[in-house]
């Protein structure tokens, strides 16, 4: 033994697996041949790539061997795209077998041809095609009849140069259930991508074929009739009463998606229906079908009660006793809660509240937070729906307020100030019992809700603004729909009792206007002491109004009518789950990301042809410059001739008797301590003089201006009007106004403007 030679641990005595295989495929066995094609198709199935194989694997396609066949033609419709050359080899077998004595072999033969997506391949499928869709078997015909769906994808052009189309439709007067239902199936989905819709019209010919065929198809077919039936508008109430009598069967379907398609067409056809007696009987007999549903697994759960929801919109009446069904499991997933709970008050009634109440309060004890706050919410939806167990509802919730559970109580209180929104004046006994929960209230929401209903009933409440101002303690920490609420309510207090929330108000619209940075509170704050300040009378008219009691809050969750239909019309569709058109999440529709950025790109397109025509139009027309703060306020700079003359407003003088108007919008707490003016708000007085804002006389606003008969630039008018406007560039209280004539108008506007801009600040 040679010492150095070294050992060959790692060597291998093959090239590796591939080599193996294709070892194996050259065999001249063939039970070596079939476990090598077996073992491609394997490793095809785990992702690796076996292309390398495409010679040795097509020739076995010669065998008489139907599942070694089957395993070849797998591999083939596979890696037919990354070896379109090599397809060819495959075509004298292909056009072989279509002529095979076995139907099973010449199905699988226009089957495979039908699926290989190579341009090499159609110019020899149309002979085969052919002769299978007129072949003597029904299974072969099936089989052919979808080919030509593919074949359509493909080339439409030649599927109707070849009468492939005509021939597809004369399948549907065929004898066999099977071809009819693959034959709608093809023509359904050639007529959605047709260019003039002419693929498969539904007429009365067609649709009594298709009912003939209805009840000896397979599931699929006959979901597939039914959606085709469902395009079908019938000539008159007796016609449609024929074809939902001949649908009925189908209810009885062990398979759901028959079961809800044959439902969307009884709901499309009994929009036809003239004879209300055959409507009743016809809406008895849609409720067991739909029942059955709620027995299949929580995701078909879920499907049907998405569907119900649906039909119940659409046709009240429809399970009107049958809401025991709908009670929620212990072990129902919460989509499936969620859900049924919908239901249940879509079907609450007068004869059933009672028991719908009861089941309510059980599920406000469960451990799901979120669902007991959708239970005690459903709840007050009963009460608003339902006049006459209103008082029992509101018992219920106090029932629940008792307990004590932080999130129960104020779901509670949520609710039950919706409960007085709808019945005003009835139920203010039950106010101490809520504000005795005040201290245990953290969600913006709930707090919101107690103090909008102590500042509802003020007048009633003997300490509403003890209890104001303990909410007014965190005022400047609160969520803004707290604050919000808090300023509503103080004004409410204050308008019902002004001798006891003087200083409230004061103190709020005054931290309000000052200390928040939140627009919505800030301006509304501004609204209000501006409202009292010039009228207190017509701020008791706005404020105190009569409010519209609440709608039914059921309505909320309904569609319109227009979506109602059309959702209809796509009953056991994902339309009817999301409850939203196809359009808006199917690809290539009016809402895809696609179609948005084509009309984007289309209305880019559009706003430059336009400016493109205005510029031709005016040649001449001088380009404004490119300011940001011009093109911000959008004014016409560009002009050097200067603007017409318009009147300039003189400073206001100083009212030494009544409150100052002058001051600064902004600076109103200057004048909150001065005694000027009437009430509490003589110095807030300040805010209601308008200055020089044209037009705004008719408001009763107070005005204080002497028009000069001096001329300026339009710029300089417009920013004169602003300045009117709260105060703006007008001289303080017991200041001298100013003695400097306007000046006169510049040809350099541009400058004047952006100068007077920055002189309001």
């Amino acid at each position: 033994m040679d010492v150095f030679s070294k050992p060959k641990f790692f060597a291998t005595s093959s090239k590796g697996e591939n080599a193996e295989l294709l070892a194996e495929l050259n065999s001249e066995y063939r039970d070596r041949r079939k476990d090598a094609v077996k073992r491609v198709i394997a490793n095809m199935t785990v992702g690796k790539d076996v292309s390398g194989l495409f010679p040795q694997v097509v020739k076995n396609m010669q065998t008489e061997d139907l599942e070694m066949k089957k395993l070849v033609y797998l591999y083939l419709m596979n890696y037919a795209k990354s070896n379109p050359d090599l397809v060819i080899l495959a075509v004298n077998t292909f056009v072989k077998d279509t002529d095979h004595v076995n139907p099973l072999i010449r199905a699988l033969a226009i089957r495979t041809m039908g699926c290989i997506r190579v341009d090499k391949i159609l110019d020899h499928l149309s002979e085969p095609l052919r002769k299978c869709l007129n072949d003597d078997n029904p299974y072969v015909r099936k089989t052919a009849a979808l080919c030509v769906a593919k074949l359509w994808d493909l080339d439409q052009e030649r599927a109707i140069d070849n009468g492939f189309v005509t021939t597809l439709q004369d399948l549907i007067s065929d004898s066999t259930p099977m071809v009819v239902a693959n034959a709608v199936i093809a023509l359904a989905e050639m007529q959605e991508s047709s260019v003039n819709k002419d693929v498969f019209v539904v007429n009365v010919a067609v649709m009594n074929k298709m009912l003939a065929a209805l009840n000896e198809c397979n599931e699929w077919g006959q979901i597939a009739i039914l959606t085709s039936l469902a395009e079908y508008r019938p000539l008159d109430s007796k016609e449609a009463e024929s074809v939902c009598e001949r649908v009925i069967p189908r209810l009885q379907h062990a398979n759901g998606s028959v079961v809800l398609s044959a439902i969307r067409v009884l709901m499309i056809f009994l929009r036809y229906i003239r004879n209300d007696e055959f409507t009743k009987g016809l809406i008895k007999k849609m409720s067991p079908p739909l029942v059955s549903l709620l027995a299949s697994a929580p995701e078909v759960q879920y499907v049907a009660l998405r569907n119900i929801n649906l039909i119940l919109q659409k046709r009240p009446d429809i399970l009107q006793n049958d809401v025991r069904v709908f009670f929620c499991k212990y072990n129902d997933p919460p989509y499936v809660k969620r859900e049924k709970l919908e239901i249940i008050i879509r079907l609450c009634n007068d004869n059933n509240v009672d028991q719908i109440l009861s089941e309510l309060k059980e599920y406000a004890s469960e451990v799901d937070v979120d669902f007991v706050r959708r239970a005690i919410r459903a709840i007050g939806r009963c009460a608003i729906i339902i006049d006459e167990a209103s008082e029992r509802c509101v018992n219920v919730l106090l029932d629940l307020i008792n307990t004590k559970i932080n999130y129960v109580v104020q779901e509670a209180i949520i609710v039950i100030k919706d409960i007085f929104r709808k019945y005003p004046q009835r139920y203010e006994a039950i106010i101490p019992t809520l504000c005795q929960n005040l201290d245990s209230l953290d969600e913006p929401e709930a707090k919101g809700s107690l103090i909008w209903i102590v500042g509802e009933y003020a007048e009633r409440i003997e300490n509403a603004d003890e209890l104001i101002e303990n909410f007014l303690e965190t005022f400047l920490e609160e969520n803004s729909q707290v604050q919000l609420q808090l300023l509503t309510a103080t004004v409410k207090l204050f308008l019902k009792k002004p001798s006891q929330s003087q200083e409230i108000v004061h103190r709020v619209l005054q931290t309000a206007t000052q200390e928040i940075d939140n627009p919505d509170t800030r301006d509304r704050a501004y609204v209000y002491w501006r409202l009292l300040s010039t009228d207190p009378q017509a701020a008791k008219a706005v404020v105190l109004s009569e409010k519209p009691p609440i709608s039914v809050d059921s309505s909320a969750n309904n569609l319109s009518p227009a979506l109602m239909d059309e959702l209809i019309n796509n009953i056991s569709t994902l339309a009817s789950v999301y409850h939203k058109p196809a359009s808006a999440f199917m690809g290539n529709k009016a809402f895809s990301a696609d179609a948005v950025r084509k009309a984007a790109v289309a209305d880019a397109r559009d706003e430059e042809q336009i400016i493109g025509e205005e510029a031709v139009a005016s040649p001449t027309a001088p380009v404004a410059p490119k300011n940001a703060l011009i093109d911000l306020l959008d004014l016409d700079f560009g002009s050097s001739e200067p603007a017409p003359a318009t009147p300039v407003m003189s400073p206001p003088t100083s009212n030494k008797s009544g409150p100052n108007y002058s001051g600064d919008l902004f600076d109103m707490s200057s004048d909150m301590s001065s005694g000027g003016g009437s009430g509490v708000f003589g110095g807030m007085g300040g805010m209601g003089g308008m200055g020089g804002v044209g037009g705004m006389s008719g408001m009763g606003f107070q005005q204080n201006q002497n028009q000069n008969q001096s001329q300026t630039s339009t710029s300089r008018d417009a920013f004169g009007d602003l300045a009117g406007f709260g105060g703006f560039g007008q001289p303080a209280a017991g200041a001298a106004p100013s003695q400097q004539p306007p000046k006169p108008a510049s040809s350099n506007t541009q400058s004047s403007t952006v100068n007077d801009l920055l002189d309001l600040f």
